[in-house]
């Protein structure tokens, strides 16, 4: 026996070693660049990549999400170093703040990040996009003045991100070399990611550019200085002589100040942004992944607790999950998270070894690929289906969304869509609050109002115009089965509607569905089921009409809400049906359904072929002297095998007996065959299939006329039942495609022109 195969766990392997190493490239200046930002020590960015990777990566649940320091964290990093004094004080306040994600991630508040509309999310990834291309734009022009990683509009030096762009095309920074290097590189991205073998070649694109810049970058200087590329437009990482020297570069915090009350503010400001920042990208970076894997939040609060525990015991900045990082990653062509913890293995391997062969890696080079990141983010592909899929609802929160990312920083721009996307569902639920429909049942008319999952007080005054309009005597059935919080001030609005106002008006109300947290006893004051006083009430014209009406709603799928506990237990010391059904066998065909009826409302024959016998006839004589049934309802469908079966065997000439082995299907097909024409009978095997279809259903349409005959003749007791108006018979065809019924004129006792009517009538409305 051979043992069980398993896919080897180097599958992807080096897929996720690529991916690792252009997230690695990407990273290195946005960690420097942040913590220039930040005013911390440019060791601290690259302790808190290393972190993040290796770390966060290895305790995260995310397959595609890479951790490091954050562009939205570093206004706050900047002030509370000043704030608190000293930057060893500012890492007791990221311990304390790591200490403080790792509780929330235990107490389970991940959930919050359910809550983000997709329009928003959405949003935020294309902002990024829009904000990376405009970002990088000086880069790749070798002006340099802003740092990487800065993502904020209104930057330190002053400027904003427009108005660095303005001086770009003035000719201010503009660096020769740089710009010729950038522009190079970012053709060969393109080229790369247009040529399918280069695509798809297991050297990645990102790679190749940064190993042509470096050369670039060689031979510029060698062609003399004003191509050569100065120091300023490379990455520079911090060097060290010796091993010492490395160490020396970390930092610790001051556990001196553990009483410092800032201390603990700061704690806890970091904490909260960083873990909102976290569970946004996290969603977002899911959002992309081609995968469709799903990250859980709860985990990532732990595992960004840990890593900034250990960030800041080390000499870190704060981590958080980040979506340029993670977008990158997810375009590299990652499969698991091993891309993310072998990002910072290379940070920390290549700033401990290589900080020199680093800092000839030239700033325009990672600008092109972080531009085409960006534009993969907010292509016009991506902002149209977002126009496409949703219309305004869906695209104003977005663009708004966008704008205001751009314009200000993630968190403020998230806060803003935010907004924006709950203005939209405030506004839907004050214009309809409830699903309101109109229902006709056995007793009557009966307003039946849906609540939605969520009642706010946004809703009390359009609630109050719904009910003022249910019209006076009349029924108003407050369904509150799909309401999972219904506002204090609603519920005070329903109970003093049921107690006073509704009576006042003569309005009868019924309540279902309703919490017991909410005390409103269940009550239904309508008829929901056949009732002795209803079946004696209604004449035959009316019952046809009530299964008609039925079907109709089966047909557009607004089958009536019923409270079937209430009928079974009312029913079940007596029926009083208000029909019989002679239907066939089929699962396809089941009247309950098709009708739209309740417990104790019709009864139900089913028999191959709605054929009858005497036993058949004998339950519909019951059903109509005794029961009181008021109609016989013969219902022949489409399609039907029985039928189907009894053609194809009569034009054989053989039996079910002989074809298929069953002794006593015989003497269903038999009754078949008699409505049969000699005419299908002989050229059914040379038909086409649509010829064929079309003779079954001739033949079962005269099966049900047959029926209907058959039962008139059979059963004095009810033909004169039928004759004297009190029981009415009618044939139909139910089509299983269309879900519509048609009454069959010739099979009527109740005239043709009524039936016609009907069946015009019940056309027309659906």
């Amino acid at each position: 026996m051979s043992l069980p195969t398993h896919p080897p766990a180097t599958k992807h392997l080096m897929k996720d070693v690529t991916a690792g190493l252009v997230v690695f490239l990407v990273a290195l200046p946005l960690c420097l660049g942040i913590a220039l930002a930040s005013d911390a020590p440019l060791f601290s960015g690259l302790v808190a990549g290393i972190v993040g990777g290796i770390v966060v990566g290895a305790l995260s649940g995310s397959h595609t999400s890479v951790s490091g320091p954050a562009a939205g964290l570093t206004a706050i990093v900047a002030g509370q170093i000043a704030h608190l004094g000293s930057f060893d004080t500012f890492l007791l306040a990221v311990v304390l703040a790591g200490a403080i994600q790792i509780v929330l991630g235990c107490v389970r508040a991940g959930f919050f990040a359910a809550f983000f509309p997709s329009s928003v999310i959405s949003g935020l990834l294309a902002a990024i996009g829009i904000i990376l291309i405009l970002k990088q734009l000086p880069h790749l022009f070798g002006h340099d003045a802003d740092p990487e990683g800065e993502m904020r509009f209104f930057q330190p030096d002053h400027e904003t991100t427009f108005s660095e762009i303005a001086l770009l095309f003035r000719g201010y920074g503009l660096h020769f070399g740089a710009t010729i290097i950038g522009l190079t590189t970012l053709a060969v991205m393109i080229l790369w990611e247009k040529v399918k073998f280069l695509k798809y070649s297991p050297v990645p694109g990102p790679l190749v550019v940064v190993l042509l810049g470096v050369g670039m970058v060689a031979l510029f200087e060698e062609l003399g200085v004003d191509w050569a590329v100065s120091p300023d437009h490379l990455v520079r990482v911090p060097e060290a002589d010796d091993l010492d020297t490395f160490l020396g570069f970390f930092m610790f915090p001051d556990f001196s100040q553990w009483l410092n009350p800032a201390v603990y503010v700061a704690a806890i400001t970091i904490a909260a942004v960083a873990s909102l920042e976290s569970l946004l990208n996290l969603e977002a970076v899911d959002k992309i992944d081609p995968e469709r894997r799903t990250s859980p939040p709860h985990r990532e609060l732990v595992a960004q607790g840990v890593g900034n525990m250990v960030s800041g015991m080390i000499g870190g900045i704060p981590v958080t999950s980040v979506v340029v990082r993670g977008s990158v990653n997810v375009m590299a062509g990652s499969r698991s998270k091993l891309s993310a913890i072998l990002h910072g293995v290379f940070l920390l391997v290549c700033v401990a070894l290589l900080p020199s062969w680093l800092n000839l890696i030239p700033l325009s080079a990672l600008a092109a690929i972080l531009l085409l990141t960006g534009y993969k983010l907010a292509s016009p592909t991506v902002i149209r289906s977002m126009w496409v899929n949703g219309g305004w609802p869906r695209f104003l929160p977005f663009a708004l969304t966008v704008v205001a990312i751009v314009l200000t920083d993630l968190l403020i721009g998230v806060a803003i869509g935010l907004a924006i996307a709950a203005s939209f569902i405030l506004w839907s639920s004050f214009r309809r609050p409830v699903h309101r429909i109109v229902e006709k049942r056995l007793s009557g008319e009966v307003v039946h109002i849906v609540l939605q999952n969520q009642v706010s007080f946004f809703n009390r005054a359009a609630l109050a115009r719904v009910l003022d309009e249910v019209p006076e005597g009349g029924h108003v059935l407050i369904d509150a089965a799909d309401s999972d919080y219904i506002d204090p001030d609603v519920l005070e609005l329903l109970r003093e509607y049921e107690r006073s106002t509704g009576p006042t008006r003569g309005v009868t109300v019924s309540m279902v569905g309703f919490r017991d947290r909410y005390s409103i006893t269940d009550q239904t004051h309508y008829v929901d089921f056949s009732t002795r006083e209803l079946q004696a009430a209604l004449s035959p014209e009316q019952v046809l009409r009530v299964l008609m009406e039925g079907n109709q709603r089966f047909r557009s799928g607004r089958l009536l809400s019923r409270d079937f506990d209430h009928a079974t237990n009312a029913t079940a010391a007596g029926q009083h049906p208000l029909a019989v059904v002679l239907g066939c066998i089929d699962s396809r065909t089941p009247a309950e359904l098709i009708f739209d009826v309740s417990v104790g409302d019709i009864f139900v024959s089913r028999i191959a072929g709605n054929v009858t016998s005497r036993k058949v006839i004998g339950s519909i004589e019951y059903a109509c002297l005794v029961a009181g049934a008021k109609l016989v309802f013969v219902l022949g469908h489409t399609r039907c095998g029985a039928v189907t079966a009894a053609v194809d065997l009569a034009s054989k000439g053989s039996s079910a007996a002989e074809t298929i082995g069953c002794n006593h299907v015989d003497e269903v097909i038999e009754d078949i065959q008699d409505a049969i024409d000699p005419d299908i009978r002989e050229r059914f095997a040379t038909m086409s299939p649509q010829e064929k279809q079309e003779a079954v259903y001739t033949v079962t349409r005269k099966n049900v006329l047959r029926s209907v005959a058959m039962i008139r003749a059979m059963s004095p007791a009810l033909e004169q039942l039928i004759q004297e108006g009190r029981v009415a018979v009618v044939g139909a065809m139910y089509d299983l495609s269309t879900r519509r019924i048609e009454l069959l004129p010739d099979s009527a006792s109740f005239g043709t022109e009524t039936i016609e009517n009907q069946n015009r009538e019940f056309a027309e409305n659906c």
